[in-house]
């Protein structure tokens, strides 16, 4: 069926064009009689404005931009979640881009996303992000913009994060109080902010407990995969046969690692501990199930989005945008993968 339009309204009802559309603003000058006829024949039609014509008038696209490294994985699944849920509350609608955790392909899709016009950007950077220029053109551009999880200390725009550090500080720490002695860090990616937090949350939890840091602990997952964890299982036991704790980046590293240990007669936790990072589903479903620390995925989500539209707002009144840092609580959870019997 066709869309309704004022001239049809304006036809039935014998008026013009202009009556009618001031009559559906409320314009002072139509009287009350006709914009009663006016609004029950527009409701009795369905008549709907024209978005891109209101968008148009008013120089906004009523809608944002998102781009996400994985929109597969279980935590950003969550983060979309809580955009959409938001987003909704306040009439926008998400394009939502996802870079494949490929510098290249990000870049093409802020050039994408500035193009359309979109109102705001929310971004999470890939792993290969290495160069801060196109996150600075978004910026330069007066698109608001508002980092999420893996973002960057130096860029200046508001960031919704967990405090990374205190969390990896926390599942090391718990490795430690399980008698852990010589606990191997499964890292991510150098370049990430997030990583890097986890990093030194592990390193400073082993120093502030009197435990000798050893870069040769310290495995690098480029790809962050369940393969890198299966791998790097078998490395560290070549490497250090008197390892006896692990601290994963993620719940698939984790993952990858307990099923070497599983396939070659090593028992968890009895002679070695793991713990991950994310609280994926699948973490209380392993044998032994995963410790983990769990992330507020759909409220980092909303509150990134409430963040994006507070700037969106104060850019159209002209107003100066205040930036926010936003920190998340997360919470550990200690499972059999790390209880020694």
């Amino acid at each position: 069926m066709a869309q309704v339009t004022l001239k049809e309204i304006a036809d039935i009802l014998g008026i013009s064009v202009t009556t009618v559309s001031k009559a559906l603003k409320d314009y002072k000058d139509v009287s009350e009689e006709t914009k009663k006829k006016v609004r029950e024949l527009a409701k009795e039609l369905d008549y709907q404005p024209n978005a891109m014509a209101l968008s148009l008038r008013n120089q906004e696209s009523r809608t944002i931009g998102l781009i996400i490294p994985e929109i597969a994985h279980h935590f950003f699944a969550n983060i979309i979640n809580g955009i959409i849920l938001e987003a909704e509350k306040h009439g926008y609608l998400v394009i939502i881009l996802q870079s494949n955790e490929s510098f290249d392909l990000e870049t093409k899709q802020i050039d994408l996303l500035l193009n359309k016009r979109v109102d705001g950007i929310l971004m999470s950077l890939s792993n290969e992000t290495d160069s801060l220029d196109a996150i600075r053109k978004i910026i330069s551009n007066g698109t608001p913009l508002v980092l999420f999880d893996k973002i960057s200390k130096m860029v200046n725009c508001s960031k919704v994060i967990i405090d990374d550090q205190k969390a990896a500080y926390e599942a090391t720490e718990h490795l430690i109080k399980s008698g852990c002695k010589k606990i191997a860090h499964f890292r991510g990616p150098l370049n990430p902010q997030g990583s890097i937090d986890r990093f030194l949350g592990y390193k400073r939890a082993l120093e502030d407990h009197k435990i000798t840091y050893d870069p040769s602990l310290v495995y690098i997952c480029n790809r962050i995969s369940s393969q890198e964890g299966f791998d790097y299982a078998q490395q560290v036991l070549k490497d250090h046969p008197d390892v006896d704790g692990i601290f994963c980046i993620t719940d698939l590293v984790a993952a990858g690692a307990m099923s070497y240990f599983n396939k070659n007669g090593i028992f968890v936790p009895d002679q070695i501990s793991i713990i991950g990072f994310s609280n994926w589903p699948i973490s209380s479903l392993l044998t032994p199930s995963l410790s983990t620390v769990d992330q507020p995925g759909t409220r980092m989500g909303k509150e990134a989005l409430g963040i994006l539209v507070e700037e969106i707002n104060a850019k159209k009144k002209k107003e100066p945008i205040e930036y926010h840092l936003i920190q998340l609580p997360t919470k550990l959870i200690a499972r059999n993968s790390s209880k020694k019997s």
